[in-house]
This record gives structure tokens, C-alpha cells and sequence, in this order.
């Protein structure tokens, strides 16, 4: 069962193949059995996914359908669980049990998916490797020595694992389509606005975004249908409807336009991806998709604005965090700036006291005008860069990470390096576009991504693309030994 695609689990649940019950008790077994081997999961919910279970199976017997009724996922813990605990992966808040379901929660539990757990990530979403989590490092299922990418790390791992079908990402600059990458998923990052941020504990708001992981681009359009959609309740939500993603997946891709980035094949790109990469262009161009080279000259300084724009975002968003309210305190304070600095100091991971001070110092007076309205320009000059490139072609391709999995502790000492490997994924969270990975080959036996970018609100577009190359390929259906 535990093979089982989305897809899969949804027509055998129809079929009376397995109850949604019985499917749940094999993965909460499965992932007592092999998680501890790779620390995907910060909380496990065995109570609540055997009582959503069997509310799903009394609504089939009823009658009632639905692509994720009864299907298992887990989500990201920064994602409010009513009256589960929220840690976001920080010390600070080890001890938040969330008053509330946030909107993804509550929409996904609404369509009937059983939750069985929350995924570790790197703290507070920062991180490219997921080891700076306060509950250890997440290692890759494909070579436990290997980071499984973040900050989605958990999801992504428990994935690849197969320790269940889906699970919720988030994205701030990369942060689902890296670990995808690096874990043989299909992972999408939505338009900016187009899944409800609503109880997603921010790192930065302008930039983060919800959406799925999973093995095939058919289940992360079944897992999006279920999340996408406008909220009242967050001001960044966009009122538009929200297609039929499967509907769109077995379009013909003749005649589509297909724009591959000079900029991408620089001298930073591991050279057996970018042979890949090439390849997936050849599998495309054999089912009808036009290629074309295009520039992006502005995607050289994304990053040093996305380190800007993100940390002063950050350093407001968790200046909440005081011990006072909810969270961590340290223990008996002298005074109200000892309480507020110990329980910061104590509270928060080397790498998010890093980027607050990055974010602080960028945003204080005398500085803002030469790093952070400096980097919001650029961004501009980025997102313009995407729209003159799409009114040339109708997707751009290229690769999504540099290089594959790097050892566990490798960047450590070097942030920058770590930095480095979103260099291809940040650009789309500055531009606000929807970006897809999916898998496209191994280098040393380690899985290697190939990155779809679109116009806005053309999800529905990457995964009929990336559904039409799965059904041309079977990279997406290789699975880690020993799992």
C-alpha cells in the first residue's frame, strides 16, 4: 500500500480495495518502523488520523467521492493544527499548541485528508538543508549521509520515503522545489497568492507560499485543487478561480514554447546536471515543444536582493517572539529586556539570530535606502525580465539546483554556500510566479530536478507539462533502497 500514488489511493478507496482506516494503520506503522532512521517527523497524530480516517470511510459509505477523502498527508509544522503543536522547528515555540487550523489545514481536512503527522523543516524555514531544525538534522532517504534539501526537508523526505503519498510544503526562495529536487519529487510553488497564507507561521510574508509535495505531478495537482483558493481572512489571498488542475494534465504539448535561460549554464552548475537537463529539453522537443534561448540578465543579483528583502522581512515578522505572549521564556528574567533578550537568545537557532540581524541591520536608518529599497528595485527589474521572457515562449526550463545533495554538515561554516544553491528557484519567489520541479535523472545516485517556471496562475500549465514528461519517463517512479 504503501507504493500507492495519490492518484492510486483515491481510485482503490472508490473500488473498496482498502478503507481509508487500514490504509492509515499500515503508514503510522511504517513510519514508526523507519523514521527514526531519518528524522522526517517533528510530531506524529495517530489519534487524529484514525478518527479523520473513519470519518472518511462513514462518508464513502454514504456515497460520498472526492479525490482526497481518506488519503493520507502530513504537514509542514509551520502550518497551525488546532490543538497540536506548531514548533516551526524552533526551540521557541516547542511548546505552541495552535488555537486555530490554518486555512490549508482546515481546507484539506474539510475535503476529507487524513493528517498523520507534522514534517520537520529547518528553523523557522531558514535553510536550504533542513539541519538547522531544533529537532536534528532530516536525512535524505536516497543516501542518509545527504541533506534532503529545505526547508521542506521533513515533507520531502517522508515522501521519497514513501512513509506516505503527499505532503504540504512551503516555499519562501525555493524551500519546496529544492528539497523536491533532491529527494526525486514533484514539487510546486503556486502564484503568489494563490494558496491562502492564513495561520502559515511567517518567515517572509511577501515571498512564502504554500503548496505539495508529492511523486507525480497528477498527485500535486490533486493536493493543490485541495489548498488553492481565495481567503477572506489573508489580505495577500487573490480572488481567482481556481481551475480543474487534473483536467488540464493530458493536454498536447505541440507547439509549446519552451525558453531555456543563457544565464542558467554558468560556470556554478554542476555539468552532469546540465547534461540532464538538455536531456528533459530532447523529451519535450519528441512531444511537440518548440525550445528557444532567452536571457534573464538580471537573475545575477537575485540573490543578494532576496538576502535582503528576506531577513528584514523576517527580522519584523519574528520580533513577535518576545516571551511574553506565547513561546519560549527563560527562566527567572531581572527585568523586561533581560526577559525579552535571554528569551530570544535562548530561543532562537544561530541561523535565525543570523538573518534577524542581517534583516535588522538592512532595514535601519541610514541603511534602508542602500540595501532594502536598493533590492526591492532589483526585484522589480526581475520580474520585468520574466515578462518580456514570456511574451516569447509559454514556459521557461532550466535546472533547479546547482548541484545534488551535499554531505550533512558540508555548508555548515559557509551560510554563503548554502545561500548559493537556490540561485536557480529564488527569482521566481521575487517575481511571484508559480515554479514546478520535477525529477529528471541521478548523479552518483543522487536525484537531480529540472525546474518549470510560468505566468501567473498557469499552475494548471507546469503540471500538464511535467505530467506529459512523467508519462514519457520513469525517473519520478524510482524509489530509495531500503525504502
Amino acid at each position: 500500500m504503501h507504493q500507492l500514488t495519490l492518484a492510486e489511493i483515491a481510485r482503490g478507496l472508490a473500488d473498496k480495495k482498502f478503507s481509508s482506516e487500514e490504509l492509515t494503520k499500515v503508514l503510522l506503522a511504517r513510519i514508526a518502523q523507519l523514521d527514526p532512521q531519518l528524522n522526517s517527523f517533528i510530531s506524529l497524530t495517530e489519534d487524529l488520523a484514525l478518527q479523520q480516517a473513519k470519518a472518511a470511510d462513514a462518508r464513502r459509505a454514504k456515497g460520498e467521492n472526492g479525490a482526497l477523502l481518506g488519503a493520507p498527508i502530513a504537514h509542514k509544522d509551520l502550518f497551525c493544527t488546532q490543538g497540536i503543536r506548531t514548533s516551526c522547528g524552533s526551540k521557541m515555540l516547542d511548546n505552541f499548541k495552535a488555537p486555530y487550523d490554518a486555512t490549508v489545514v482546515a481546507k484539506l481536512a474539510a475535503a476529507g485528508a487524513v493528517t498523520l503527522g507534522k514534517t520537520n523543516m529547518d528553523e523557522f524555514a531558514m535553510g536550504s538543508a533542513n539541519e538547522s531544525s531544533y529537532y536534528g538534522a532530516v536525512k535524505n532517504p536516497w543516501n542518509l549521509e545527504h541533506v534532503p534539501g529545505g526547508s521542506s526537508g521533513g515533507s520531502a523526505a517522508a515522501v521519497a520515503a514513501r512513509l506516505l503519498p503527499a505532503a504540504t510544503g512551503t516555499d519562501t526562495g525555493g524551500s519546496i522545489r529544492q528539497p523536491a529536487a533532491l529527494t526525486n519529487l514533484t514539487g510546486l510553488k503556486p502564484t503568489y497568492g494563490r494558496v491562502s497564507r492564513w495561520g502559515m507561521i511567517a518567515y517572509a510574508s511577501s515571498l512564502d507560499q504554500g503548496g505539495p509535495l508529492a511523486r507525480t505531478a497528477e498527485d500535486c495537482a490533486i493536493l493543490l485543487q485541495g489548498m488553492a483558493g481565495f481567503d477572506p481572512q489573508d489580505s495577500t489571498s487573490i480572488d481567482e478561480p481556481v481551475p480543474d488542475y487534473s483536467a488540464s494534465l493530458n493536454g498536447s504539448l505541440q507547439g509549446l514554447r519552451i525558453g531555456v535561460p543563457k544565464e542558467y549554464f554558468s560556470a556554478g552548475l554542476d555539468s552532469r546536471i546540465a547534461e540532464l537537463i538538455h536531456n528533459s529539453v530532447k523529451a519535450l522537443e519528441k512531444l511537440g515543444a518548440v525550445v528557444k534561448e532567452i536571457s534573464l540578465p538580471n537573475m545575477q543579483h537575485a540573490i543578494p536582493a532576496y538576502y535582503v528583502i528576506a531577513p528584514a522581512e523576517a527580522s519584523s515578522n519574528l520580533s513577535r517572539f518576545d516571551g511574553v505572549r506565547f513561546g519560549y521564556r527563560c527562566e527567572d528574567p531581572k527585568n523586561l529586556i533581560d526577559l525579552y533578550k535571554r528569551s530570544r537568545g535562548e530561543g532562537f537557532g544561530p541561523e535565525v539570530q543570523r538573518r534577524i540581524m542581517v534583516g535588522a541591520y538592512a532595514l535601519s536608518a541610514g541603511y534602508y535606502d542602500a540595501y532594502y529599497l536598493k533590492a526591492q528595485k532589483i526585484r522589480r527589474l526581475i520580474k520585468n525580465d520574466f515578462m518580456a521572457a514570456f511574451n516569447e515562449v509559454d514556459i521557461i526550463l532550466g535546472p533547479t539546483t546547482p548541484n545534488p545533495a551535499w554531505k550533512l554538515g558540508a555548508k555548515n561554516s559557509d551560510p554563503v554556500a548554502a545561500y548559493l544553491e537556490d540561485v536557480y528557484t529564488i527569482t521566481a519567489n521575487l517575481a511571484g510566479l508559480p515554479g514546478l520541479s520535477m525529477p529528471a535523472g541521478f548523479v552518483d545516485g543522487l536525484p537531480v530536478g529540472v525546474q518549470l517556471l510560468a505566468p501567473y496562475f498557469q499552475e494548471g500549465r507546469l503540471l500538464n507539462v511535467a505530467h506529459q514528461y512523467q508519462q514519457n519517463t520513469d525517473w519520478h517512479t524510482r524509489t530509495p533502497t531500503g525504502f
